[in-house]
């Protein structure tokens, strides 16, 4: 809950910009916006827990614009994180137009970004953390990274991760756990952790020949006093999402059991409070709190979902801290008898322009990006409207992305992976090649050309729906709709696999695709090994700079029914 002041702070920032559009009254309320008003909080107890996750290798501060749909199923219909716009401002009682709006929703956004700047940055989220640790006293503060950290940008790309272990070293997380991480190869991640000063925990991963524990699953931590266990649980699906090949001798899962027997051997052990640092995903993660008994915190990561404060499932609180940098998530806890008695939380919105960069993780920046200056602001093209990636279905991300592989690999259809990872960029911004490797740098990035029958292609969509709209949310894997270039379809979510799925069309003639016809998909991002074609960031980038002003196809291409 936010208190009086921070209430009254909120509204004035919203009253500067409703109704209003004029560049004057817009710096006004961000002149309004003060650090201190993003770090206003009502503390409680002596023992804070600060969270970051799917940072995405997101050094500087960047757009990320929210999701415009985010179909919950279910249970889970209809109720956070399955609310956006109108809707989730209504539930969370935010104003419309105001700071934390525009942080949380797609409403007006090209006009509130350019009201209220960039987000992140990990400069930024260094004086959060500083400035909660000076407040509450280092030995009172748990900082816990939930993961997706060394992914999603070309000098993550390029370092192998090195430059998100060496930022965050400066950072100083108590604890971390893992998913795209491991899509640098065993031998890599086992090299990288070795350089860390703080534990990797996966409760869920075992090696394949002896079952047991690859990674420490848990620890035990004196914070404020008290005895804190952290339990540790990797993306579950790691080698489902991602290639297997990379992680051969690894095998992952939910695990439900041996997230129970964590928590029974630290309550054993004497814990007073226990944490689940998990990259989950929220759903998986609001069954598994009520599947689970004795958790007082889950940190959930992995969807990308950011809410305001944590909500409560039984004894046990939730709390999404949304990705690319944009939030720090805080919870303080007041501990009595051994037992949580009372808290308090938020995600912390981290705006560029207001919180002042640490000097010396900027430094560090400065010196991990130096080396590729040149190439990172090498501009390829101008984007000509907003460009965003992050919803249920195709992005205008995804649709230049899907337009460029079918003009650059002469296809009829496009392919493009649900990721959620991808900064935004406004209307009129150049495209950079900072920008290209933003949405595409990973390690199995080969475009394929190759021909599909009608029937795979359902068969193909049908499989990834049902990955994102099963009601059982164990067997959800995440991500968003694998993206399409070339053809529309009717998605009915509430239906069941093999019913998903209809109306598939031609978008250039309109024509329906026929099961048993054959037709030239280009894709990437495959999970098989040994898939020939070139980057996808190099298709892209001959595509972008023939082009040089990238607009979406503007088709709508997903109808959705039933919701």
């Amino acid at each position: 809950m936010f208190t009086r002041r921070e209430f009254l702070q909120w509204t004035a920032v919203a009253a500067g910009t409703i109704g209003f559009s004029s560049n004057v009254t817009r710096l006004a309320a961000q002149q309004q916006l003060t650090q201190d008003d993003l770090l206003a909080f009502d503390a409680t107890g002596d023992l804070t827990i600060l969270h970051v996750t799917d940072i995405h290798a997101q050094l500087k501060p960047i757009y990320f614009r929210p999701p415009s749909e985010n179909i919950g199923v279910g249970m889970f219909e209809g109720v956070p994180p399955h609310l956006v716009g109108e809707a989730f401002l209504k539930h969370f009682d935010l104003t419309p137009g105001s700071a934390l709006a525009y942080a949380h929703t797609m409403v007006d956004y090209v006009n509130l970004a350019k009201t209220y700047g960039r987000m992140g940055g990990l400069d930024r989220i260094a004086t959060v953390v500083n400035a909660v640790r000076a407040e509450r006293g280092d030995g009172n503060v748990l900082l816990l990274d939930g993961g997706d950290t060394w992914q999603g940008s070309y000098t993550s790309l390029q370092t192998k991760g090195q430059d998100m272990v060496d930022a965050m070293a400066l950072l100083k997380p108590d604890a971390m756990v893992g998913h795209w991480e491991f899509t640098y190869g065993e031998d890599r991640v086992l090299e990288l952790i070795d350089a860390l000063d703080y534990p990797f925990l996966s409760a869920n991963v075992f090696d394949t020949t002896w079952d047991e524990p690859v990674f420490e699953a848990a620890m035990m931590q004196e914070v404020a006093g008290h005895k804190v266990a952290v339990i540790g649980q990797s993306m579950p699906y790691t080698p489902i999402a991602n290639p297997r090949w990379m992680i051969p001798n690894w095998s992952f899962g939910i695990r439900p059991e041996v997230i129970s027997a964590q928590v029974e051997k630290a309550r054993a052990d004497g814990a007073e409070v226990v944490i689940l640092l998990s990259h989950n995903g929220f759903d998986v993660d609001q069954k598994l709190a009520r599947d689970v008994p004795g958790i007082d915190v889950i940190l959930t990561g992995h969807t990308h979902d950011a809410i305001p404060r944590a909500i409560e499932i039984g004894k046990t609180l939730l709390l999404a801290s949304g990705s690319h940098g944009k939030f720090v998530g805080r919870v303080d806890l007041e501990i009595k008898d051994g037992k949580v008695t009372a808290h308090q939380s938020r995600t912390i919105p981290v705006f560029s322009d207001v919180i002042a960069p640490d000097p010396a993780m900027s430094a560090k920046i400065d010196e991990i990006r130096t080396p590729y200056e040149s190439e990172l602001n090498r501009v390829i093209g101008q984007a000509d409207e907003l460009l965003y990636r992050r919803g249920n279905f195709n992005g205008t991300w995804d649709d230049v992305i899907c337009q460029g592989m079918i003009e650059e690999r002469d296809a009829q259809l496009a392919f493009s992976p649900g990721f959620r990872w991808g900064a935004t960029l406004l209307p009129g911004q150049d495209i950079t090649i900072d920008d290209l490797h933003n949405q595409t740098s990973m390690t199995y990035p080969s475009v394929y050309r190759l021909e599909f029958t009608g029937q795979q292609i359902k068969e193909i969509m049908e499989d990834v729906c049902d990955n994102l709209f099963n009601t059982d949310p164990y067997f959800q894997q995440g991500g968003d709709m694998v993206r399409v270039g070339g053809m529309a379809y009717t998605c009915a979510p509430k239906e069941t696999i093999g019913n998903r799925i209809s109306d598939m069309t031609m978008t250039a003639t309109g024509e329906p695709i026929e099961l048993e016809k054959n037709y030239v998909v280009a894709g990437w991002a495959s999970v098989n090994e040994d898939v020939e074609g070139p980057a996808i960031w190099d298709v892209m980038e001959n595509y972008i700079a023939r082009k040089q002003t990238v607009t979406a196809s503007g088709a709508d291409v997903v109808k959705v029914v039933g919701i």
